[in-house]
């Protein structure tokens, strides 16, 4: 298989997992509606982030161990099941979400720091055992280990810019004047229903199993 053919299915099958409503596309569009645009806009570059360095410790061999042993699967597991739990759990606590008077901007948003947002899409993604399981079989399925780590590595990038992307055309989505003020109307149901998600999500990590990857 060429490095173009390797890339073009590598993209194919990343851009339909990532599309997929999970975790980070839950956390993206609960910091838009919730905390607005500029919030959205760092937790996704997070979200990229975190997925360059899923594809690095992968290319480096070191995704191999973790999915090999099942005290680093379950440590992760239970990390990442935690941490959307307690956001889920915040969420439903939370003020109702704001409106807006005009395109974009916040009304009377709750302040947050542009560190807590990336650091919250930081999170979302790197604690998510499946981020491991999915980099390590996709790469492991599809990219030959004749190709280059450099070829390799724009793959990866090429996915986080990706990432980043969609996620950013889901912030500008939900911060919309229209669906914002939509959301607004909903108040604390907003919130609970966003947190409900959250919290689920995060049982549904605990209860996942570990399937080693050969």
């Amino acid at each position: 298989m060429s490095h173009l053919s390797q890339y073009l299915t590598l993209m194919a099958v990343f851009a339909l997992a990532a599309v997929a409503p999970g975790p980070d596309f839950a956390m993206v569009v609960r910091q838009s509606v919730v905390h607005g645009r500029r919030a959205g806009l760092f937790t996704s570059a997070g979200i990229g982030i975190a997925l360059l360095f899923h594809a690095s410790y992968t290319l480096a061999g070191v995704g191999v161990l973790v999915a090999h042993s099942l005290t680093a699967f379950t440590v992760l597991k239970w990390a990442g099941a935690a941490y959307l739990v307690y956001v889920g759990v915040k969420t439903l606590g939370a003020p109702a979400p704001v409106g807006l008077h005009c395109e974009g901007e916040d009304r009377a948003a709750p302040a947050i720091s542009d560190r807590r947002s990336f650091a919250l899409g930081f999170l979302t993604n790197i604690l998510n055992p499946k981020a491991v399981l999915f980099f390590l079989s996709l790469f492991g399925s599809v990219v030959s280990a004749d190709t280059p780590l450099a070829v390799q590595g724009g793959y990866a990038l090429s996915m986080a810019v990706f990432a980043v992307c969609w996620f950013t055309v889901v912030t500008f989505f939900f911060t919309g004047r229209a669906v914002r003020d939509g959301l607004a109307r909903f108040g604390r149901w907003f919130n609970r229903i966003t947190g409900a998600l959250l919290v689920g999500l995060g049982i549904r990590i605990a209860l996942q199993r570990a399937t080693m990857v050969p």
